[in-house]
């Protein structure tokens, strides 16, 4: 054990700033951008060799989203039907989830969102990617 210790104190200086708890709004945005990074790398490949590194991400952004931002009861469509509302947008303004058809589906609750349509949702709204999980 001891020798792990060390070897994990050689690169901690290094990775330190990853693995910690964000506490503050800038640290948040660092973190979920980075998260969504490892995600692009990952996708749903459960035998990634990062994907370890997303759940733990995952869980420090969780952390930080429990005690900072109000816990909204909106399933994922109903929170996107709500977004596409406040910004005026219709089914075929909808392109990072795919055809008009492919929205269809997903309003109507046929289709599930993937992580790449999360992530683009969550950018261009600018609102965390657990908004639609």
């Amino acid at each position: 054990m001891n020798t792990q210790i060390k070897e994990v104190a050689k690169v901690w200086p290094k990775i330190q700033d990853v693995f910690t708890i964000p506490h503050n709004d800038k640290e948040y945005k660092k973190l979920v951008s980075f998260l969504d990074s490892i995600i692009d790398e990952v996708g749903e490949d459960e035998k990634h060799p990062l994907a370890s590194l997303m759940e733990t991400l995952g869980s420090l952004v969780e952390i930080y989203e429990s005690q900072n931002v109000p816990e909204f009861h909106v399933d994922p469509i109903s929170m996107l039907r709500i977004l596409m509302s406040e910004h005026g947008l219709k089914q075929l303004d909808m392109k990072e989830i795919g055809s008009q058809g492919v929205v269809s589906e997903v309003l109507s609750g046929k289709r599930s969102l993937n992580s790449r349509q999360i992530k683009a949702l969550s950018e261009k709204f600018g609102v965390s990617p657990a908004v639609f999980i």
